[in-house]
């Protein structure tokens, strides 16, 4: 897969933003998308997640400038993201939902049984970050 510099761009600005999303708190695939300019992207912010391994492959492979930066798979914290009413979003991979809610858990987010998170507790909603 081939990744156009716009959209190259577009997933770096949607990992550096997941990146900053503080321990035991969550925000939504539109909150980052309104943080990236793009608040009509919020399924493509879903989208960068869902791929995450992919695109992340891709992205540090294709490095060039030490203005990149590498991206670790491994410590950026995507099951921080949910959607705007809270609910984990599902999964074609069913236990996807579970992981989620677990790693959630482990911070000490309150995750109810139908996997919904108090988003007016636990959000994170920032005007504006750097990235």
């Amino acid at each position: 897969m081939k990744l156009t510099d716009e959209s190259k761009s577009f997933h770096y600005g949607v990992y550096a933003i997941v990146a900053q999303i503080p321990y035991g708190k969550v925000t939504s695939y539109g909150h980052i998308a309104y943080l990236l300019n793009k608040p009509q992207n919020s399924r493509q912010v879903g989208s960068s997640l869902k791929h995450l391994s992919g695109i992340i492959n891709i992205l540090n492979a294709d490095l060039d400038t030490e203005s990149e930066i590498y991206i670790d798979i491994n410590t950026l914290p995507w099951w921080r993201v949910l959607s705007s009413s809270g609910k984990i979003s599902p999964r074609e991979n069913s236990n996807g939902q579970y992981i989620q809610a677990d790693r959630l858990r482990e911070e000490d987010v309150i995750v109810s049984d139908s996997h919904i998170v108090d988003i007016e507790e636990y959000g994170w909603f920032p005007d504006e970050v750097d990235f």
